[in-house]
């Protein structure tokens, strides 16, 4: 015998199958914009340009040798002057970089000083160099 009711069932929208897609949307998103910040591009040559300018102006190079000489931008600098001359070439600028050179027998109380004397020059944006490590 077959039982009929009058209940007549309202559609509704299942909101745990939205909430996966919604889901795998977001992922899916947030993953192409990663993969697009990064730049993992092939070498290739650049085309020549006669009118093209490089603005060397964003970042100051301090390079520390082995041998305790500090340069800056390839100029020679002594430590009591260093402060000096990261102020006149950063121009005032605070946002202006600083790529740190140091060669790996430098003392690390030299490295260290070199840091504080680029402090004091107003600059905070310090990025210390080092080479990739080859993993045989």
């Amino acid at each position: 015998m077959k039982v009929r009711t009058n209940l007549k069932k309202k559609a509704r929208i299942e909101m745990l199958p939205l909430m996966d897609v919604v889901f795998l949307v977001l992922a899916f998103f947030i993953y192409a914009m990663l993969s697009m910040s990064v730049h993992r591009s092939l070498p290739v040559s650049l085309p020549v340009s006669e009118t093209a300018e490089i603005d060397q102006n964003r970042t100051v190079s301090v390079t520390i040798r082995r041998d305790g000489g500090i340069f800056v931008d390839r100029s020679s600098v002594n430590m009591d002057s260093l402060t000096r001359v990261l102020s006149e070439s950063s121009g005032g600028n605070s946002e202006k970089g600083v790529l740190l050179f140091a060669d790996r027998s430098v003392a690390y109380e030299d490295i260290f000083r070199v840091l504080d004397k680029i402090r004091l020059a107003g600059l905070s944006r310090i990025s210390l160099q080092a080479e990739v490590e080859s993993r045989k």
